[in-house]
Order: C-alpha cells, then sequence, then structure tokens
C-alpha cells in the first residue's frame, strides 16, 4: 500500500510534536508548584542590630614636646619609637650660660643676706637710755627686701637652668625627632611628639536621629557628658579587617554641640591597648552590636517598594492579598525590624510577592511557620 507523500509528512510532524508538547505541559505544571503563594507571619524577638562608624584613632595623651630655653641641643639620650617614663630626661640644651647667670644671682642672694644680718643686728642693738637701736626699723625691712628680691632671682636663675633638662610630662612613646644633637633651638621649636597609648581614644560621628534613639534608651543619665548604650557592646574593626581584641564596653562621650553642617555629632569610645598595638593617627570602623528585645521582625523577601515607600501585602479574612504600608526601624542582615505597618498576629505574603495585584485572591497557599521563614531567608541570602 502506497502513502502518498504528504499523509506521510503530516504525520511525521505529528509524531515530532506529541514530545514538544507533553514537556511544555510539565514545564508548566513545575512553573505553577515554583510560583506556589508561600504565606507566613511576622515573628516577635530579641534581636542584635549592628551600626558600623567610620572613626579616627588617638593616643590617650598627645604632646608636642618644645624646649622651655633657647640654646644648643647639647645631648638627646632617647631614640625614635623608644617607650619612656614620666620624669625620664629626653633633651639637654648646653647649661653654661644659665649655670653662671645662676652663679651670679646666687652671689647677689648672699650679698644681701649678709647686708640683712648686719642691719638687724645693728637694729636690735641698743643706744643710750632712750633703747633706740643704731638703726630704724625702716632700715631693717628695706635689707629685707632687698634679700627677698635677691632670692627670687636666684631661684629664677635655677629654674632656668633646671628648663635646659627637658623631661617626659608622662608614660608614653616618643615619636619622630625633628632636631638632631648640636642643633640650635628656640623656644616653642618643636622637638618631638610623646604619645601615651595605654587607653585609645577613638572618635566616631553619630547622626542626630540616632543620637536621640540612644538616649531615650538610657532614660535619665547622672553624666551628662557620658552615654551609656544599653544592650549594647562597642568594637572596634581595624584596617586589615580584623576586630581588636579589646572592646570598650557600652559607654561613649558626648561632644557638647552638633555639627550643625552635617547634622552630627561626635562621640568618643575608650579602648584599653596593653599590647600598644594601636598607635596615633590610625582609622578603623566602630561596630555597636545592640540588643533590642521583643521586636517585631520580618524577611526582608516579603517587601517589595514602590516610589520610596515599602509595602506588604497582608492576606485579611476575605482570603485576598491587600497591599500594606510598613516602616522600617531596622535593618539587620536578611531581616527588617519593623517599627509599625504589621504586627505578629498578621499574615504576609513570603513568596508569589511580584505576580500579586492588590485585591487578589489566595485561596490555594502554603503557611510557613515565622521561625521557618527567617531561617530560609538567611539561606537565600547566602
Amino acid at each position: 500500500m502506497k502513502v502518498s507523500p504528504i499523509l506521510a509528512t503530516v504525520v511525521a510532524l505529528t509524531s515530532l510534536s506529541l514530545p514538544a508538547c507533553q514537556r511544555t505541559h510539565g514545564e508548566e505544571k513545575e512553573h505553577h508548584a515554583q510560583n506556589k503563594i508561600v504565606v507566613t507571619s511576622p515573628e516577635a524577638r530579641d534581636v542584635v542590630l549592628t551600626q558600623q562608624y567610620v572613626c579616627q584613632i588617638r593616643s590617650q595623651y598627645y604632646t608636642e614636646v618644645c624646649p622651655l630655653q633657647d640654646g644648643y641641643l647639647e645631648e638627646i639620650p632617647i631614640r625614635e619609637g623608644q617607650a619612656v617614663k614620666k620624669g625620664d630626661v629626653m633633651f639637654r640644651i648646653l647649661p653654661t650660660l644659665y649655670q653662671a647667670r645662676l652663679d651670679a644671682e646666687t652671689a647677689k642672694a648672699r650679698l644681701a643676706k649678709v647686708k640683712f644680718d648686719n642691719t638687724k643686728k645693728l637694729f636690735e642693738t641698743k643706744l643710750g637710755a632712750s633703747g633706740s637701736g643704731v638703726v630704724s626699723i625702716q632700715e631693717v625691712l628695706m635689707a629685707q627686701a632687698e634679700l627677698d628680691e635677691a632670692n627670687a632671682k636666684a631661684n629664677l636663675s635655677a629654674a632656668e637652668l633646671d628648663f635646659t633638662v627637658v623631661r617626659a610630662k608622662f608614660d608614653g612613646i616618643v615619636d619622630r625627632q625633628y632636631k638632631q644633637q648640636g642643633s640650635l633651638v628656640e623656644k616653642r621649636d618643636v622637638l618631638t611628639t610623646l604619645s601615651d597609648n595605654s587607653v585609645m581614644r577613638v572618635y566616631f560621628n553619630v547622626p542626630e536621629a540616632r543620637y536621640f534613639e540612644y538616649k531615650a534608651r538610657e532614660g535619665k543619665g547622672k553624666d551628662v557628658s557620658r552615654l551609656e548604650l544599653v544592650d549594647s557592646r562597642i568594637e572596634l574593626v581595624l584596617a586589615d579587617g580584623h576586630t581588636f581584641d579589646h572592646d570598650a564596653g557600652n559607654t561613649v562621650t558626648v561632644e557638647g554641640k552638633f555639627n550643625n553642617e552635617t547634622g552630627n555629632i561626635q562621640f568618643r569610645a575608650d579602648f584599653p591597648n596593653p599590647d600598644r598595638l594601636l598607635r596615633h593617627g590610625q582609622t578603623g570602623t566602630v561596630v555597636i552590636h545592640q540588643t533590642v528585645h521583643n521586636v517585631v521582625v520580618i524577611p526582608q523577601r516579603a517587601t517589595f517598594e514602590v516610589l520610596d515607600k515599602r509595602y506588604v501585602y497582608v492576606v485579611g479574612e476575605d482570603h485576598a492579598a491587600h497591599r500594606r504600608e510598613i516602616t522600617v526601624a531596622n535593618e539587620q542582615d536578611d531581616l527588617f525590624v519593623i517599627k509599625k505597618g504589621v504586627g505578629v498576629g498578621d499574615k504576609i505574603v513570603l513568596e508569589g510577592v511580584r505576580q500579586m495585584k492588590d485585591g487578589d485572591k489566595v485561596e490555594d497557599f502554603e503557611f510557613r511557620k515565622p521561625e521557618d521563614a527567617l531561617a530560609d531567608q538567611k539561606k537565600h541570602a547566602e
């Protein structure tokens, strides 16, 4: 039996199209399964919020070391980078001129003392029946004044001589030396700088709104310059990305005024630095870990944005999805902390948000427990 070419062609095309139709139908079933509406509820839990601020690291004490007298640098018994104790000699200025001045003033003071003693002795020597002294009390007082003046000048010369020795005012580390031995130096010349790195002061700027948030959580404090960040821990992340071994507790020092150009106020956290790892002038990132209790959280992927507002779809008692605006208090990793808009009793669309429209019926959906939804959120984020 002969088959016409046209019929054979139709049969061949039909046989080829059948598997394609079957695959399309299977894909359609899988498509529907993947796009099944998943609903969950917000959850109330404790959350650790993290705020980060770029910071500047400064020594607890940092000062420029300057001479108090003019002269030649006779001796420099320290090295750059050396640790010194309070009172250690750092520089010596040639003392010849100041020593000579002290010797002269000391001699004048001794001469004034001899004159005063003689005058006093004459005053105490009585003459005749009147019983008056050889000299009057006024001469004794003048001799006393001359002696006091001479002693004052001698003490001043001694102080000037002592100022030729420059000593460390506190324990610290010597920085770069700007003058070398034999240099002629003058008052106010910077010889070096000295920094006490036992405790580092870390400065960072906080927005005005965040400042009020911290202040409201603290309550009424006694010290207006100090602020306790309740349920918080302050850490320092260094430039290489690792976290400094010591934290600053939960208390900061607050500057006295806001910067009206930036809207920020400066905070200072104090970090112990026993190993002297931190040095003056470094930068880093202050990280504040703050625990907030019993707040409402939802997965971020359950939300969507329209213009500058954020919404979720809430499934009502009429089994319809209704768009509702929410206010986000904080954002942490893969979830939002909700200030207002939804509560733990609401049902919100978790998956299928993009295919929803306001008022769509939600009859066939899968309900996922809040803890499971948040756990899945973390997996999606990874």
